[in-house]
């Protein structure tokens, strides 16, 4: 995969010693200990890569200090390098591997202090992005956009910050957000894990993340605790909830696993369909109202312990209510850009049409247009942007059952007409 131009600003250096990993020892060796107890009979080397840091200073001082304390012991191994002896768990240190998993189940690579997080966030930000009218332009060209709705759009992403795009639905709300998260660009550095009183928090999440591939020469030269993606785009609906906005706690892996606003640090989050999920959008909003302004989030541990972290992202609430009637001033005027993606106009309309034909091979014919027009009038539907794509599905649907070629014969478009739309 080609890495974008818009290189990360963030460097993570190589690691040399194991002070410089900004974790303590015990932390450290307690997580070579699990990987080697799930490792089995496990290299040096290999121990080294599951935890993502270098072998040389680091890890071989993890692995000897196991061994003075009788933890492990070297099973075999070539003699040309200490990395290629392979590691076994004595009775001592399997009990306390089980020890040890039943407080924190976590095994990966060795997570990043929450300090050095929060550097690369802000090093990092959102806010750093400049989307150019060209780059609208480009990254929203499969969307056909009136002019006063992109001249809105431009700035408000290059706000970093919030918006509603709000209107009827079937307009391409979300396909446009999709478009915003396509222009961000660039890529930056994720910490696969972060760490907090000695608490680990996972972090990347292959669902929300795209990784970068590194070149091998590259690769050496950062800490490999760190991940290269794509500026992240989250996208949540319905399944948002209270519970799911602060840190979830594995009962089976005996770990924290970051929230969607976390995960969204440095890109995009989409709220589609704000106002159907089960929590009210007051209570979101409440819950949102002080990282709005503060640029930083307030997420609790089992503990009681509260974090701190940042909240970086551009949040987009997109929504087919009104938003007076989902919130009231106060929030309104924390979310900075309030933008309308109306139905499209006669002429946005025909191009849509237009191009959703050309790209399913069928012949243009504008009395179409003029018998769906009817049609709307007669049942008093409004015209909506997804309208063109799904009676062009329909008509190949019903050709298909037919056994003709599709078309935008009047009988096929009538057809269509009668069985996608219903009167409201």
């Amino acid at each position: 995969m080609v890495i974008s131009s818009q290189a990360p600003t963030f460097d993570p250096k190589p690691l040399t010693s194991v002070e410089e990993t900004g974790l303590s020892v015990s932390f450290l060796s307690d997580l070579v200990l699990k990987t080697v107890y799930f490792g089995g009979a496990i290299t040096g080397h290999e121990v080294a890569r599951r935890v993502a840091l270098p072998y040389q200073n680091v890890v071989d001082r993890l692995l000897e200090g196991l061994k003075r304390q009788l933890y492990c012991e070297v099973r075999g191994g070539s003699a040309v390098s200490t990395a290629s002896y392979e590691y076994t768990l004595t009775a001592k240190g399997h009990a306390k591997a089980l020890e040890l998993l039943d407080r924190s189940g976590y095994v990966g690579p060795a997570p990043v202090p929450l300090a050095l997080y929060w550097e690369a966030v802000q090093t990092q930000t959102i806010r750093n992005v400049v989307v150019t009218r060209d780059q609208l332009l480009r990254a929203s060209a499969n969307l056909v956009l009136g002019e006063r709705l992109l001249s809105r759009l431009g700035p408000a992403i290059n706000s970093g910050r919030s918006m509603f795009l709000f209107g009827p639905p079937g307009n391409g709300k979300t396909s446009i957000a999709e478009a915003a998260a396509r222009m961000l660009g660039g890529s930056i550095y994720i910490p696969h894990a972060v760490e907090y009183d000695n608490q680990v928090i996972k972090l990347f999440d292959p669902i929300c993340h795209e990784p970068i591939e590194v070149e091998d020469k590259r690769a050496d030269q950062i800490d490999r605790r760190w991940i290269l993606i794509r500026r992240p785009a989250v996208i949540v609906g319905g399944e948002l909830t209270l519970p799911s906005l602060d840190l979830v706690f594995s009962e089976s892996g005996h770990h924290y696993e970051a929230p969607f606003q976390m995960k969204a640090n440095g890109g995009l989050l989409l709220v589609d369909d704000f106002g159907r999920q089960a929590i009210s959008p007051r209570d979101l909003l409440n819950r949102w109202i002080v990282p709005l302004e503060k640029r930083e989030d307030y997420l609790n541990l089992r503990t009681g312990q509260e974090m701190t972290v940042p909240f970086d992202q551009l949040i987009i609430f997109s929504t087919n209510l009104e938003p007076r009637n989902l919130v009231d001033e106060a929030f309104l005027r924390r979310i900075r850009y309030k933008i309308e993606v109306p139905n499209p106009s006669p002429d946005e309309y025909e191009e849509i049409f237009q191009r959703t034909c050309e790209s399913r091979g069928i012949d243009y014919d504008p009395t179409a247009l003029d018998y769906i027009y009817t049609y709307y009038s007669r049942m008093g539907i409004e015209p909506r942007a997804c309208h063109p794509r799904d009676l062009i599905e329909q008509i190949m649907d019903i050709a298909h059952f037919q056994d003709v070629a599709p078309s935008l014969s009047l009988d096929l478009v009538a057809l269509a007409c009668d069985s996608y739309f219903v009167r409201l």
